[in-house]
């Protein structure tokens, strides 16, 4: 599978596109997905951070000409893009035509579903757009937004312009490089030895110089470490400022910030992307809002009690929500823990893997397998819709298990993205009437990955692989997802628990495949 990412970095947008845009496509890369790059020449070089990534950018679209743009006033971020839409979707469809990819994944705010419309259109591709904002159409496959919300559905409703559209949402899905993922985690101290700034890979309102004087202004003496770029307009006042400091040091152009977050016991930071990797490593943040756009999702995370809210990006105001932090252990103690609770690092993977459910492949089960079938049929919400819904202990798995691989009538198999394990679909032939070819069918996902329409590839490839020419399936009443999922693939309901399917393509003869599948509807 092949995703062009379309993406730019420039003094007005700062670096979180491209970084969360580099996130995601490390997760496609290690599936096994061939990953591009087109960006355009707006001030910063883009295209040599994506290739200092191991990334492929096959045009740097060229840079706009000064003066020669109208923002278009139906979009809020429209100045970003710095040339009309129709232009920067025709450009990139000519680029990236001879390339053929699957997905483009659009990370702007400078764009709408007219521009969707023309990439799709010209490249006959799926369309998925990171967004946070929803102040525009868009015409997409996918939304991803990794904000809170309490319904991102509802957040949508009125922008999205195609009714299939799947809205990946939450912290969950988290765009984070996959160090976060492994990355060590903050360890709590009582008192305050230490303090990270880092206000953006940009921070052209020099909010970092801010924070300086905020610490100084809330009486911390202990060291203190800022971390920005050589993309900041204000880097030699800053460089000043922080030589200026007894007990500071100014860190430029790291590849990742794990460690940094790590070894900090406060940090002050602005409230865009990099509030989710201070959360995975489970630090106590002072947030700032340096942008009118970052302010809900500031908000929602001071609400939930995963941060602290500077009121303004003053010295004054971030002096006072210092002091109160630096002098409350309790308070640091638990907004470090609801931190950690609520991003654990793996949500690049999830979404890559939603992107790439359709390249899902079947493979036979085999005893290898046996530790992570046992823990997802295990799992309570899987054990909820299944027709048997006690605990299996591991003896009893294990022997069935072993009975499964040798039963000549059960096709047991294994579905994978790359070499990722992400569901087990099991097809049981009924051996008294062979000519028939007539299996039932029983599924289950990885529950870490529930919402990302593996379901659905997995049954269709399973189907494919187990051939019968007629599937049942046991759906338990009230199982309103699986009734979906079976609906959209085919099956009538013939009972309140039993869904029928006649495959038009099955093989004539009527022998089941070799066993080689898993489940959704887990019956046992």
């Amino acid at each position: 599978m092949k995703v062009l990412f379309r993406v730019d970095a420039s003094q007005k947008m700062g670096t979180g596109h491209i970084c969360r845009s580099l996130a995601l496509a490390h997760a496609l890369r290690a599936q096994g997905q061939d990953v591009a790059f087109v960006t355009r020449a707006l001030g910063l070089d883009s295209k040599g951070v994506v290739e200092s990534e191991g990334f492929r950018v096959i045009a740097t679209l060229p840079a706009p000409v000064s003066g020669a743009f109208t923002p278009d006033p139906t979009i809020p971020n429209s100045e970003w893009g710095e040339v009309p839409q129709d232009q920067d979707a025709a450009e990139t469809v000519m680029v990236a035509r001879r390339w053929s990819p699957d997905w483009v994944v659009m990370d702007s705010y400078a764009f709408d579903a007219r521009w969707h419309r023309d990439v799709a259109r010209g490249l006959g591709c799926a369309i998925a757009a990171i967004d946070d904002l929803a102040d525009r159409t868009l015409d997409c496959n996918r939304v991803i937004d990794h904000t809170e919300a309490s319904d991102h559905r509802q957040k949508y409703r009125d922008v999205i312009d195609t009714a299939g559209t799947r809205v990946l949402g939450g912290p969950r899905f988290g765009l984070l490089s996959p160090a976060y993922a492994r990355a060590e985690r903050y360890a709590l101290s009582d008192a305050v030895r230490s303090i990270g700034v880092f206000m953006g890979g940009v921070d052209a309102g020099g909010h970092s110089l801010t924070a300086l004087q905020a610490i100084e202004a809330a009486g911390f003496k202990g060291p203190v470490e800022v971390v920005s770029t050589s993309a900041n307009p204000k880097l030699a006042t800053l460089r000043q400022a922080v030589l200026a400091r007894p007990n500071s040091k100014l860190s430029l152009d790291r590849p990742d910030l794990a460690d940094f977050f790590a070894r900090h016991d406060v940090q002050i930071g602005a409230g865009g992307g990099a509030s989710w990797e201070r959360c995975c490593i489970g630090v106590p943040t002072l947030l700032v809002v340096v942008a009118d756009n970052q302010k809900p999702f500031a908000e929602a995370l001071s609400a939930k009690g995963v941060a602290t809210l500077a009121e303004e990006p003053t010295t004054t105001a971030m002096a006072e929500a210092l002091s109160r932090l630096l002098e409350d252990t309790g308070k640091r103690r638990s907004l470090a823990a609801n931190a950690r609770a609520l991003v654990d690092g793996r949500g690049a993977e999830r979404v890559a893997l939603a992107l790439a459910a359709r390249t899902l492949r079947v493979r036979p089960a085999r005893r290898g397998d046996a530790r992570f079938m046992f823990d997802w049929r295990n799992d309570p919400a899987t054990r909820a819709v299944s027709i048997q819904n006690e605990p299996l202990s591991w003896e009893e798995h294990l022997a069935w298990l072993k009975q499964a691989l040798r039963d000549p009538n059960r096709a047991l198999f294994v579905g994978e993205i790359g070499q990722r394990s992400v569901g087990v679909i099991r097809f049981d032939f009924e051996a008294s009437r062979p000519p028939l070819n007539r299996a039932e069918v029983s599924l289950y996902c990885d529950p870490d990955l529930r919402g990302l329409s593996i379901g659905p590839a997995l049954l269709h490839a399973g189907e494919e692989a187990a051939d019968p020419a007629v599937v049942e399936a046991c759906i338990m009443e009230g199982n309103a997802a699986s009734q979906r999922l079976f609906a959209k693939a085919g099956y009538r309901q013939t009972e309140p628990t039993r869904w029928e399917k006649h495959r038009e393509t099955a093989r004539s003869d009527a022998s089941p495949a070799p066993s080689r599948c898993l489940a959704a509807t887990p019956g046992r």
